[in-house]
């Protein structure tokens, strides 16, 4: 069965908008359009949805309002905890890994580029599992140098292959040398529970656009007892003069909201969601000899349930395989969001050992708006074009 519109399967790049979410937004878009800084009433009126939204965030993570500080989005929240915290207490050595979102990544090289810092990467494995070992190997050879405490900066989940690091034993190592802890959560965001009060984490982050909230807002939490850092926007006082900037006051707004009906409905749609995921790898592995998935995506207990990346048969489509799904109006990716419709290889699939090149590549990711029937057509559209190409 054909589907009426096109399929969106990348729902890790980005989300469609609940409609709830706009419903909170519009007011803020027209009768309540204060400067959040105006004493005025006006402006009060503003100041006050901002502090709401602040402080229905922070319930939802069990922490402080005062921990909460609203970006433009992940990429300035990951900007922010990483350069500030180097500027701040002055570390000279970083730890990542090779699959971290650019946010992250470019970011971190870049500094190593200038000599700000020495970068050092953990060991993965050919499933992209990352090495906790190595990693407090790492730390211990820094702090055998006599060097400064060093930053670590590790997602919770992998974008592109859905891998998820065990928050709590990482945070647990960074601890027992005093590195501070950093970990990109846009990807959880949403999609999972974080317990701050619990986890040992000096910052996360998250993106409104990736749990059905608007596009350019977004959240740093910054653990106030651990980690006290200089701004990385100047030019106001605003978020406690930790960012400066007139607010995005409706898309702080719509945030707040996003993330309250993703808690609300998180076990329906996990659950839900699932089910399409785990649809999609029983058809592919029936339908289509040879077809891999890479990273964990696969094990739908121990993964994003968000996303799956498929490997399939080396052929002369590999190249244009999203190309031809667009074509069969189906939206995926062949990466992270960052490197959708282009021709640049994925860095994190060209970062695991011994994947072959020829291979054809494709990342599928799933919402709470997508049914059966879409995953059903993506399936047997992408089934039809290998055959084809075996028939030639």
């Amino acid at each position: 069965m054909t589907p009426t519109a096109a399929v969106y399967l990348d729902n890790a790049a980005t989300t469609r908008l609940d409609p709830e979410v706009l419903d909170a937004m519009l007011p803020l878009m027209t009768e309540q359009f204060g400067n959040p800084s105006s004493i005025h009433s006006h402006g009060r009126t503003v100041r006050t949805a901002i502090e709401k939204a602040r402080k229905t965030v922070a319930g939802l993570l069990n922490t402080s309002p005062a921990e909460i500080f609203f970006t433009s989005g992940g990429t300035e929240a990951d900007n922010t905890a990483i350069r500030s915290s180097i500027e701040t207490y002055g570390l000279t050595h970083a730890i990542t890994s090779p699959l971290e979102h650019h946010a992250v990544l470019h970011t971190l090289e870049h500094l190593a580029k200038r000599g700000t810092i020495q970068l050092s990467l953990v060991n993965i494995d050919e499933k992209g599992h990352i090495d906790l070992a190595h990693l407090e190997t790492l730390l211990q050879n820094n702090r055998n140098a006599g060097q400064t405490r060093s930053l670590v900066s590790l997602m919770h989940g992998n974008n592109e292959i859905g891998n998820i690091l065990n928050l709590t034993r990482a945070g647990e190592i960074c601890r027992a040398y005093e590195a501070i802890f950093h970990s990109d959560t846009v990807q959880t965001m949403g999609h999972f529970r974080h317990d701050l009060q619990q986890l040992p984490v000096d910052f996360i982050v998250g993106a409104a656009h990736k749990f059905h909230g608007p596009k350019g807002v977004g959240f740093l939490y910054v653990n106030a007892e651990r980690a006290k850092i200089h701004p990385f926007v100047h030019g106001g006082a605003q978020e406690r003069n930790m960012r400066g900037g007139t607010e995005n006051v409706y898309g702080i707004v719509g945030l707040a909201k996003a993330l309250e009906i993703a808690y609300r409905d998180m076990d329906t749609h996990r659950q839900y969601i699932t089910s399409l995921k785990r649809r999609m790898i029983e058809q592919l592995r029936e339908k289509m000899p040879d077809v891999r998935f890479n990273g964990d995506s696969a094990d739908v207990e121990a993964s994003l349930y968000t996303v799956l990346n498929v490997s399939l048969p080396a052929s002369d489509m590999s190249d244009m395989l999203l190309f031809s799904l667009d074509i069969a109006r189906i939206s995926a990716s062949g990466g992270s969001a960052c490197s959708s419709g282009s021709n640049v290889g994925s860095h994190v699939l060209s970062a695991l050992p011994g994947l072959d090149p020829d291979r054809g590549y494709v990342r599928f990711s799933f919402g709470k708006y997508n049914t059966p029937e879409e995953i059903d057509y993506a399936v047997d559209t992408l089934v039809g074009l290998y055959q084809k190409e075996l028939v030639k």
